[in-house]
């Protein structure tokens, strides 16, 4: 299904997603151009080594200036509810995925204080609890998988690797 806005390409959340990749650009090349006027110059060479970058990095924020200029005089205001609206209920369907990377980044932060064997115990049995189907044999197969990548990998880096898995404080 596409709107008039996507048929013709004007102000749609296609044009607000090109928008906010210019304000993002612009940053990271802002960024670089005050990172590049920090290296030390030799006295050897008059520009110094941070010239280049600095040359690039200064055009590419000019154009970029340009570009986002351009895109806000060729959007419409009320694209971006629309585009506010497309985001949200993008999020909802890509909720699951949010879940993940939240676990991911729970499951990183706290293996240092409770080990490799417990953190990942809890994090792979939730996980697959959450994603499995939520059946009987699902939920078997979950606590063995969990239990064989957690307890059944530490013991197999110690024991035959000999490498020694973060224990925990």
């Amino acid at each position: 299904m596409t709107t008039a806005d996507e048929q013709t390409g004007t102000g749609g959340s296609g044009d607000i997603a090109r928008l906010l990749s210019y304000v993002a650009l612009l940053a990271a090349s802002a960024g670089l151009f005050l990172e590049a006027s920090t290296i030390p110059t030799s006295r050897f060479e008059v520009l110094g080594a941070g010239a280049f970058p600095m040359l690039v990095h200064g055009a590419l924020i000019l154009l970029l200036t340009g570009s986002i200029i351009g895109s806000l005089r060729k959007i419409p205001a009320d694209a971006y509810g629309r585009f506010a609206a497309d985001v949200v209920a993008w999020g909802k369907a890509k909720r699951l995925v949010f879940v993940v990377f939240a676990g991911l980044g729970l499951y990183v932060a706290v293996m240092p204080v409770i080990g490799y064997t417990s953190s990942t115990f809890l994090f792979l049995i939730t996980l697959l609890v959450t994603l499995a189907p939520k059946t009987r044999t699902a939920l078997v197969v979950a606590l063995v998988l969990a239990l064989v990548f957690s307890f059944g990998l530490n013991w197999l880096f110690a024991e035959v690797f000999n490498v020694f898995l973060p224990r925990g404080n």
